[in-house]
């Protein structure tokens, strides 16, 4: 008994090649308009990586960048020698740190505390993420990138 081959499906897709040959060359002219996942304010600017006027916030931004931006400016311009009075403890404690540090932690802490509950260090740096977004969307460099380059160029 012979064997039976469907050849259905591959002809199908032979048809549907066909097809998209034919459509492509009628739009060869044609200018294409990118989709995108993204809505349109944050896939537009001159390198597609949103709007560099835009000072609107996205939920992720408030949520995490902006606290962690207030967490590094508070450890290294405002508490300063909160911060090193617990290193230096931590380093001296080794492995008892946990129980030894207890009285410079507290005051890091609080601290950090003040500094994260101040209105204007707040309003600060927000504006200050927000230039910095929109310098990387205006120039498509991240600021680790232009940070390296200001310190390597001569």
């Amino acid at each position: 008994m012979p064997l039976k081959i469907n050849y259905g499906p591959i002809v199908a897709l032979g048809r549907a090649k066909a097809q998209i040959r034919a459509r492509l060359a009628k739009m060869d002219g044609q200018k294409l308009e990118a989709h995108t996942v993204l809505p349109a304010k944050y896939a537009c600017g001159p390198h597609g990586l949103g709007d560099p006027a835009d000072r609107s916030l996205r939920r992720v931004e408030k949520e995490v960048m902006i606290p962690m931006k207030l967490r590094d400016r508070a450890k290294a311009e405002k508490c300063i020698p909160q911060v090193q009075d617990f290193t230096k403890c931590c380093k001296d404690a080794g492995i008892a740190m946990v129980l030894k540090c207890r009285k410079e932690n507290a005051a890091l802490k609080e601290c950090l505390t003040q500094w994260y509950r101040d209105p204007e260090f707040i309003a600060e740096c927000t504006n200050q993420y927000l230039e910095e977004r929109s310098e990387y969307r205006r120039t498509g460099i991240p600021l680790r990138e232009q940070k390296r380059k200001e310190t390597t160029s001569f």
